[in-house]
């Protein structure tokens, strides 16, 4: 098969791809860093198409689709996997630009992706579109604002997709992980290392690999049947209670 992966130097997008790749499939994997996504091609023994461009780019994501070689055109799955936090402040207190990068990235890439190659997937009678959404989209929490929002969007469009698609062959899941370990937090907080760890120390949070082991496994079931939703949390967390201010 051939996967194509958004954000493929991520550490999700690397798990995506390593997990893929490990079976022999085709990866087409995209990135804005090429030294970075030319180190992860020279690791992984599979046909590899690198394409360089931000999600967000509309111009350059079509671009990019209609140049694809005639034998990497039928991709048979899709994982929306790029975008990203920016920021964690108060809504009063936010910079807008973080929240405009969000809703590119998380938003506006994701449903150009899927435009872009949607229509040969219903032509084709298959296909899987999973989106990399978050537990963030269920359940939100102080300071996410525009982050939770942009993942409840992920949500809400992958279930009515799956209406839109019913009778084409075509699957659609929203993968929803809680707790990653990951560069999530380093890049939410601009680099600030010390920050980024704290988010994560003594948790025992959720590795990149859990999360490409249930991207892989959804694609593996029979093609009749289609996994929704999933959401994945590390067994230390949970969702929290209702807030109540007293004043």
């Amino acid at each position: 098969m051939i996967v194509f992966i958004t954000g493929a130097t991520g550490g999700l997008g690397q798990a995506f791809a390593r997990k893929f790749a490990a079976q022999g499939h085709k990866l087409i994997l995209t990135s804005r860093k090429p030294a970075e996504l030319n180190t992860l091609q020279k690791e992984l023994r599979t046909d590899i198409l690198p394409l360089i461009f931000d999600v967000g780019d509309t111009k350059a994501v079509q671009g990019a689709i209609k140049k694809l070689p005639a034998d990497w055109q039928n991709v048979d799955i899709l994982i929306n996997n790029a975008g990203n936090a920016h920021g964690l402040a108060a809504a009063q207190d936010a910079d807008l630009n973080d929240w405009h990068m969000m809703i590119d990235g998380n938003c506006k890439g994701l449903v150009t992706l899927t435009h872009s190659l949607l229509p040969g997937m219903v032509a084709r009678g298959t296909g899987h579109i999973i989106n990399i959404g978050s537990a963030a989209g269920e359940y939100p929490y102080p300071s996410g604002n525009v982050y939770c929002a942009t993942k409840a969007f992920v949500d809400q469009f992958s279930r009515a997709l799956r209406c839109d698609l019913i009778s084409t062959g075509v699957r659609v899941t929203n993968i929803a992980p809680g707790m990653v370990e990951t560069t999530f937090s380093l890049n939410r907080f601009k680099g600030d290392a010390e920050r980024a760890s704290k988010t994560y120390a003594g948790a025992n949070p959720l590795q990149a690999e859990d999360i490409a082991e249930a991207a892989y496994w959804i694609t593996t079931q029979p093609k009749h049947v289609n996994v929704n939703h999933i959401e994945i949390m590390p067994t230390t967390q949970a969702a929290g209670p209702l807030q109540i201010f007293r004043g």
